[in-house]
């Protein structure tokens, strides 16, 4: 059973401040199971009582899930003095808070690198999807600079299944990537990388070790979960019942 004040369920449900919300509560618009409530501190069983507003029904929602198609040039993060964030992206609806907390991040994406972006106030899948344990896949469309020939396409294939060993980089550590597999795209110079870890600059690491460079990099696919093709650079969408189920959310 989940039980909340009635002044905090209206302030996540984006009726303002506590404050604003008070105020709303005199004009004895908001019921709850068909008795009006003016009262800040008056509790709600958020499971099964029926909550209206102005003659409109909430729904409380624990988690929200979200998928972003992210842009270049965005920084993942909550706030940069710089450059925009994928926070300054987010809609009014999906920017208030919810039952489960604040949004944030699942993983992060370089400034320079698009694609599918995941953000949610559930913390549990947060660590199921980032812990190094659970080794979830994540797959990047990769465009090097330097167009390869089918030899070295099965060279590179091979060097990566077997693991590369990365130096270290400025302050990051060297390590020894996991094995990763390629899949090559028709073009000369791009093909799928799907790793199962998620290093610093790793995917642009992996291919300097072989001296080529990455020019275009984009995440499309993290486990189950692939970026949705009408989903434009810089939009956001909740996650479908489907693409739920199938990273076991409840």
């Amino acid at each position: 059973m989940s039980i909340e004040r009635i002044d905090k369920l209206l302030a996540l449900s984006g009726f303002g401040s506590r404050k604003d919300v008070r105020k709303l509560l005199h004009t004895g618009t908001v019921t709850v199971d068909g008795a009006v409530v003016t009262a800040a501190d008056f509790h709600v069983n958020t499971e099964k009582s029926q909550v209206i507003v102005d003659g409109e029904e909430l729904a409380f929602q624990k988690h929200v899930y979200l998928m972003m198609n992210k842009p270049a040039g965005v920084v993942s993060s909550t706030k940069d003095g710089v450059h925009k964030t994928v926070f300054d992206l987010l809609e009014t609806e999906f920017a208030h808070r919810t039952l489960g907390g604040d949004l944030h991040l699942i993983g992060r994406l370089d400034i320079d690198t698009e694609g599918l972006l995941l953000l949610t106030t559930d913390g549990n899948l947060t660590h199921r999807l980032t812990s190094p344990k659970h080794n979830i896949a994540k797959t990047y469309f990769v465009r090097l600079r330097d167009s390869l020939s089918d030899e070295e396409k099965a060279e590179y294939t091979e060097k990566f299944k077997n693991s590369l060993e990365v130096p270290r980089e400025h302050n990051e550590e060297a390590f020894t990537a996991k094995s990763a597999e390629l899949v090559w795209q028709s073009s000369p110079n791009e093909c799928l990388l799907t790793i199962y870890e998620g290093k610093y600059h790793q995917v642009k690491r992996m291919f300097k070790v072989l001296g080529n460079e990455v020019v275009y990099l984009k995440r499309v696919k993290e486990g189950t979960i692939e970026l949705d093709p009408n989903l434009q650079p810089g939009e956001a969408r909740e996650l479908t019942p489907a693409e739920k189920a199938a990273l076991n959310i409840q």
